[in-house]
Parts: structure tokens; sequence; C-alpha cells
């Protein structure tokens, strides 16, 4: 069974594409597999995606959108869940994970039934949260089970998440995925634990997790293991393990997750690192995943930085491009997207092909993420978040006769790409004077292009860039005041092709 495993884990996995699963309960107008694929599904149909990682709700826990016995399906019709069709799909035998499963084989493509192992949506103070806990039986029936109370709120994570350290907790979420390894012809489970990363009262108080409460999850991962192998050995085809969780070991051991003893110990197949966010560049990721022949795909979760404008420069094709480039360049597998663009965008179509991706425009940020939390919260993480952050709400300070660098990674060699037009833009609070200020690339000092309001823009040669890691330096004159440098991107130009690809946003 490990070597069938190995064989399936070793496929091309260009796009793994991952849906929240929100078609059946907010979006579908009638009660119709074409209906719930056409939604998000069918364009997907013929371009780099490979793999579908369909979220069947489960939010918050122990609630779905597919066809359960051991937990509830989701049925409530209150409030903006009026148009939810799960009842009427249970009426006419619709299973909606059933329903992905048969598209994807059709497509050749590979189905993950992901289970978010612990979403709180229901703690939110937005309309849906109330209905949906109100809708949660388990949650209702059995408080005791949950991090705190509406009254008595956790330091970290939502009240409404379960603990972990139950083992009522942890033989339900066992039952949940073995009963959909048991039923549907799936060929992996994702576990994702980034959905929402508070698992343990210790954490949820800010303390580390403890050895015992690690214990207890690297338990349940290896019931989980045994259980997929034993089923898989049965039908006679491996059932894959895929973990989505944050993309540092000592982060993860901090929270419970002892993922580097997961690799070590073929616990799983595929790991998505990262999420709302980056701990590290992804040469930490790679290196680790690779040195227990675990494949890679980095999650290209969208930004959520605080700066509206920020932000949608961010989530833009050129962005999402550049982004996927650095996947590819550090040494990934392929490459994870999580709420990332809608089925008919050119991307799906794109960021799978690295060869192809190099001759289209880019946008390199010098942080997509910057420093946020996590939906529903999480235990801080900022002693081991080694990334670059720099974006408006984490500025660096520039003093007058002084030098502060920041880093830029580039996943592709512009030396080697061709004709090609390079714009390195530079953003502070306030505008600053040009010839108060020396910007350098690499220690090669850049030329002025530009001002625009606060933003300076410099030309760059393709030679002084490296493939990777980019070293981009400030100094300000000592005549000059002290600056705040907000925002660092690349703009990569094609000449004969930049008038066809445009920078609408992504999603």
């Amino acid at each position: 069974m490990k070597a069938l495993r190995q064989k399936a884990a070793a496929r091309p996995r260009r796009i793994l594409f991952n849906n929240d699963g929100g078609e059946p309960s907010v979006q579908m107008k009638s009660p119709s597999a074409k209906e719930l694929l056409d939604l998000r599904t069918s364009a997907l149909a013929g371009t780099q995606v490979d793999s579908i990682f369909y979220c069947t709700r489960s939010s918050g826990f122990g609630l779905f959108t597919h066809f359960t016995k051991v937990g509830q399906v989701f049925t409530s019709l209150e409030g903006r869940y009026a148009v939810n069709q799960m009842p009427a799909l249970v009426k006419a035998g619709i299973d909606p994970l059933r329903v992905m499963v048969d598209f994807a084989k059709e497509h050749r493509m590979d189905l993950f039934w992901s289970m978010r192992m612990n979403d709180t949506h229901d703690g939110s103070t937005a309309e849906y949260g109330p209905i949906i806990l109100r809708t949660n039986t388990l949650k209702l029936t059995y408080p005791e089970y949950l991090l705190g109370t509406a009254r008595k709120r956790p330091k970290h994570g939502a009240w409404t998440a379960v603990d972990y350290g139950r083992p009522e907790i942890r033989e339900l979420a066992f039952r949940y995925v073995e009963e959909v390894c048991r039923n549907y012809d799936v060929d992996g489970v994702e576990l994702d634990f980034f959905r929402h990363p508070v698992y343990f009262k210790s954490t949820s108080r800010g303390e580390p997790a403890t050895d015992e409460e690690r214990a207890v999850m690297t338990d349940l991962l290896r019931r989980i293991r045994l259980m997929a192998d034993e089923i898989g050995q049965a039908r006679g085809r491996p059932i894959l393990i895929a973990v989505h969780c944050p993309d540092s070991v000592e982060y993860c051991r901090a929270m419970g997750l002892d993922l580097d003893y997961w690799l070590a110990n073929d616990l799983l197949d595929l790991w998505m690192p990262s999420g709302y966010f980056k701990l590290n560049d992804w040469d930490y990721s790679v290196k680790l995943a690779h040195r227990y022949g675990v494949k890679v795909y980095p999650s290209l979760d969208e930004s959520r930085v605080s700066n509206a404008t920020a932000r949608q420069s961010r989530r833009t094709d050129l962005a999402y491009r550049g982004r996927a480039a650095n996947v590819w360049g550090f040494g990934a597998d392929g490459v994870y997207l999580f709420n990332g663009p809608e089925p008919d965008s050119p991307l799906w179509r794109q960021l799978g092909a690295p060869q192809g991706l190099a001759g289209l425009d880019k946008d390199y940020f010098g942080s997509i993420r910057g420093v946020v939390n996590a939906a529903g919260g999480n235990l801080p993480y900022s002693k081991y978040q080694t990334v670059e952050t720099l974006n408006p709400a984490n500025p660096k300070s520039v003093v007058p006769g002084r030098s502060v660098t920041a880093r830029l990674n580039v996943g592709e060699d512009l030396s080697q790409a061709g004709p090609v037009n390079l714009k390195l833009r530079l953003q502070f609070t306030t505008a600053v004077k040009p010839q108060l200020i020396e910007v350098a690339c690499n220690d090669h000092p850049l030329t002025l292009l530009s001002t625009n309001q606060t933003w300076l823009e410099y030309s760059v040669s393709p030679q002084v860039v490296r493939q990777l890691t980019n070293r981009i330096k400030v100094t300000l004159a000592t005549a000059a005041t002290k600056a705040a440098w907000t925002d660092l991107l690349l703009e990569v130009r094609h000449p004969s092709k930049s008038k066809s690809q445009g920078s609408r946003p992504a999603s």
C-alpha cells in the first residue's frame, strides 16, 4: 500500500483547486447537479487543474453538505441560507460530493474531500454566525466540547471551536473522515488545519500546546492513515492523505501539530503549507517536505492586508502570476489555490506551467500577506516569522544617513526572458525628494524613472535581478527627513504581450 501511495502521490499535479463548497447552501437556485457544477467546476475542464479539493462545508464542526449519517446535513433555510438547496438535494438524491467525484473522474482529475478540522464561522458576529450555530445539534447539545462560551471567550480563536483535547471530538473527526473514505470513491482526503487554527484550550489561552496534546493529535492522524490504507487495500487503490497547515515546524508544534513527526513517519502524502499568513519563504517548505519524500503545494490564499488599495493590487492576475512563479522557482511540486480566482479566469490555464508562465507579465511584491491573523484567530506567530512583511500596515522606518533593506523574491531568471521591461516601485507615506534618496538592487544603484505621488519608480536591468532572493536597499541623505517605506513592487512587462494581458482583479 505504501508503494501504491507513493506512485499515486507522484502523479503530476500542476494546480490544486480548493472549493469551499458554498454552492448548495448560498448559490444554487434549484436542486440540479448541472447547476452545482456550472457554478464553480465545469469551467475547470481542460485547464491546468489536476486536482479538486472539495469541502462539503464543514462549518462548523459536524455540519456538512454531503449525505452523512455520522455528522449532520446542513439544511437551514434561515437568513442568507434561504436558498439553501440541501433539503431539496437530499429529497432528489443528488449528493454534491458524489457529483464532484463523478466530474473529476470524467475529466481525469483527482478529487480530494476536504475537511475543515475546526471551522468556526459559527462564532462570527455577522448574521450567518448565530444561524449556523443554531443549526449545529452537536455544539448545542454538548457545549462542554467547545473552547469557550459566548460570555467567556478564549483569548485566541473563536469560542465555538471544538476542543481536540477531548476524546469525543477526536473520535468524531475520525468517524467523519472514515465515513467519506468508505462511501465515496475519493482519491484522497485533506485535513485542513488552517480553518481555523486553534485546537486546544492551552493555545486558546496563548500558551504552547503540551506534549500530550501533540501526541493525541498525532494519534488521530495515525488512525486516519491506517483506516485509509485499509480501505484503499480493499478497493485496490490508495486513499492519499493531504494536510493544510502553517509553514513552520516550530509554530505547528506550538499549536499542537507535530508536523515534522508526521512528515518523517509517513502520515501524509501531500502538504499544503501556509494560508492567510506566511512564516517562511517557500524554500523552507520545499526542503522540509522533500527531505521526507512528501509532495508540497504552497497555498496562495488571497491577500487580506488591511490597506484596501494594497489589497486590491495583490489580488490581480499580475500578482497571482508572480506568486505562482515564486512557487515554481523555489522548487515546489505545484500550486494550491484557496479562495482563488473565479473558475473562468485565464489563471487556471497559466499558473500550472512554469515555462509558459515565464513569458507572461507579472507583479512581484515584497510581501503579499504582510502580518495578519487567520480568520477565526490563532496563536500569535511573530517570533516564528522570517518572511518579508513590508506593506502599508507594516512599514519600514528610514532614518537620514542610514540604509534599510527589504527582500524581494523573483521566481524566474529575467536575464533569460528575452525583451522585457522592469520597473521597481517603492511607496512611502509621504513624498520623498528623489535627489535625497538612493535605491539599489543587490548593491547596484538604480536610475529614477519617475515619481507618482508617494511612489518612486526606478528602471532595473534584467541582469541585476537575481532569480529567487533579491535585496533592495534604500538610503536617505543626511539632509532628508525621516520616511516610512510602505510598499515594494517589481513590475515585469513583456512589450509584445502586455496589451492583451491586463491587470484585472483575480478574485
